[in-house]
């Protein structure tokens, strides 16, 4: 999976959101916001092709959390994620 174009994050009022830019984005009409978790991993998933389980490491190297917990949380937040079709 990867990021789909035209989405980013950013800092807006000190919340961390996803929003759409440009062409791509043009259906999107929304703002994600983030926890910290969240907006790390999105970060994580912004430096090119990614899986569920290669998140689930990094958030394991990063934070104090067993594997299962990881692989779930991030299962969640990549299917929110597919949900909203910010990801392809």
């Amino acid at each position: 999976m990867k990021i789909k174009n035209g989405f980013v994050l950013r800092d807006v009022c000190g919340e961390k959101v996803i929003m759409g830019e440009g062409l791509g984005a043009l259906d999107f009409g929304r703002l994600l916001c983030l926890n910290d978790t969240a907006a790390f991993l999105w970060n994580e998933a912004s430096q090119g092709e990614f899986t569920v389980d290669s998140l689930a490491e990094k958030l394991c190297q990063e934070y104090e959390v067993s594997e299962a917990q990881a692989k779930a949380d991030v299962s969640a937040i990549v299917a929110q994620w597919q949900e909203v079709k910010v990801v392809e």
